[in-house]
């Protein structure tokens, strides 16, 4: 799909992987909606590459509508969709005795898996019922965000890895699903990357992280994630996939 004076979403992209996919984007020609909670760095973002934001959360389906209704009235449907919000909780099941506290096991669930999956289908069903003619073959695309813990969670990531995991298993059916209507779909297990969530990491482990990695010896770059993004937009054949891009690493029990 050509991306040129199309409407897109990116969820989480006030910084991050998709900050970087929102900037490629617009640069691409996009007609670029951040959707993020960080109004503040969403607002400034959003000048920066000539996009607009709208304050969303994906658990809140009221805000997501909203979001997409006042995204729409500016640019038109959106015909792209990438998935980047979300959070990375750390927690054993059992620390000191005491279980996992469930809270924070459904929170993780609710903004990484469930608030995907909000997203996508309200996304899709404005697509599939605004009757646009198709860009090429397609209607549209939509990315989600999974990460490699979906298939070698360490230790403590047992809520992240399950919501993770869940959006590895439902990108093939959700394509399946959407066939019908031109909408392809796919998703990204990224590895290490360079991320807010990692730069609050202390330098010494984001190096030995890095050096984890087969090749190149370091953390990959939110860049080469909208690389990847936009290699899939762009090629109308990929579909109901989860791509990995991890530098061939494969994560260790801790």
């Amino acid at each position: 799909m050509e991306v040129k004076n199309v409407a897109a979403i990116v969820t989480g992209g006030a910084s991050g992987l998709g900050g970087a996919t929102a900037a490629m984007l617009a640069a691409k020609g996009a007609k670029v909606t951040i959707f993020d909670v960080n109004e503040e760095l969403g607002n400034a973002h959003a000048a920066k590459i000539g996009g607009s934001f709208q304050k969303v959360d994906v658990t809140n389906e009221e805000s997501v509508i909203a979001g997409l209704d006042a995204a729409q009235a500016a640019n038109g449907v959106a015909r792209i969709l990438v998935n980047c919000a979300g959070i990375a909780h750390g927690g054993r099941v059992i620390t000191k005795g005491a279980a996992h506290p469930l809270a924070a096991y459904r929170r993780t669930i609710e903004i990484n898996l469930i608030g995907t999956f909000s997203v996508l289908s309200q996304f899709a069903a404005r697509l599939a019922a605004a009757g646009l003619e198709p860009i090429g073959e397609e209607q549209g695309v939509i990315i989600s965000t999974a990460s490699v813990a979906a298939y070698e969670g360490q230790i403590g990531q047992a809520a992240y890895s399950s919501s993770k995991g869940g959006i590895v298993g439902m990108t093939l059916p959700v394509a399946r699903d959407l066939a019908q209507y031109g909408i392809r779909v796919n998703a990204i297990a990224p590895g290490l990357f360079i991320t807010p969530m990692m730069e609050s990491l202390p330098i010494e482990v984001q190096k030995s992280l890095g050096e984890n990695t087969p090749f190149p010896k370091r953390l990959g770059t939110a860049k080469e994630y909208a690389m990847l993004v936009d290699s899939i937009i762009s090629n109308p054949m990929i579909n109901g996939e989860t791509i990995r891009i991890d530098g061939a690493v494969r994560l260790a029990p801790r």
